[in-house]
């Protein structure tokens, strides 16, 4: 009885215009290769670092601890960075995706349709001084534009940007909060009730001022806006 042929492990093809073709195999060790770095670059290329981070900061500023949990933040982070990120998404899924399913292109150059939306959007979120750092200390002197970046310095450029600009918002959100605990802190030194904690005392005045300004719209309304 013969054996049935197994699909070669390792099959590389050198197309006449000197791009190279992978067998199916590879190309599937690759997809979950990606696959496995899937949340890191969820978090590094997209609008996630900023607004967890923010969220964070809210809590913090709130004086509370454990509310809202981190499952609930991390998942309200998921769906508003989807709902920011959906041009992109729905980009790469046309001029990559799709056109790879349909083997209309090669995998190479569905990878490079599908990082061009990427490229673009943290370009444009991405001050240039961060930019200026990283080429500085990648010792690249040779880029053009700033089409021309390449991601390895692009990505921990806009990790940069997206750090400081989620400090800057904190900054703004903890202001009114600390208004509040330095009043009531004055007013319970002022009555001689120094052994009661102002963070007792503020945390529902905190609460009701979030509340009454509509807080949670006004952040995610905000942290959207942010991007254009």
């Amino acid at each position: 009885m013969k054996g049935i042929p197994g699909l070669p492990a390792v099959t590389v093809q050198t197309n006449p215009d000197g791009t190279q073709d992978y067998t199916v195999t590879l190309q599937i060790l690759a997809i979950m290769t990606i696959l496995s770095l899937l949340p890191a670059l969820l978090m590094m290329m997209t609008s996630f670092t900023r607004i967890i981070i923010v969220f964070a900061i809210l809590r913090q500023a709130l004086g509370l601890q454990q509310s809202p949990s981190n499952q609930i933040l991390i998942g309200l982070t998921l769906f508003l960075t989807m709902f920011i990120m959906a041009p992109v998404f729905n980009k790469v899924n046309e001029e990559a995706l799709q056109p790879y399913i349909a083997e209309q292109i090669t995998a190479r150059d569905a990878f490079d349709k599908a990082t061009r939306p990427f490229h673009e959007f943290m370009l444009a979120q991405t001050r240039e001084t961060d930019i200026s750092l990283f080429m500085e200390i990648a010792n690249e002197t040779d880029i053009q534009t700033p089409q021309d970046l390449p991601l390895h310095i692009l990505v921990p450029a806009f990790v940069t940007s997206e750090l400081k600009t989620a400090f800057q918002i904190g900054f703004v959100i903890f202001i009114p909060f600390l208004v509040i605990d330095i009043v009531v802190a004055s007013v319970l030194m002022a009555m001689g009730m120094m052994m009661l904690s102002p963070l007792i005392i503020s945390l529902p005045f905190k609460i009701m001022l979030f509340v009454l300004v509509d807080g949670w719209a006004l952040i995610i309304g905000t942290l959207a806006a942010s991007y254009g």
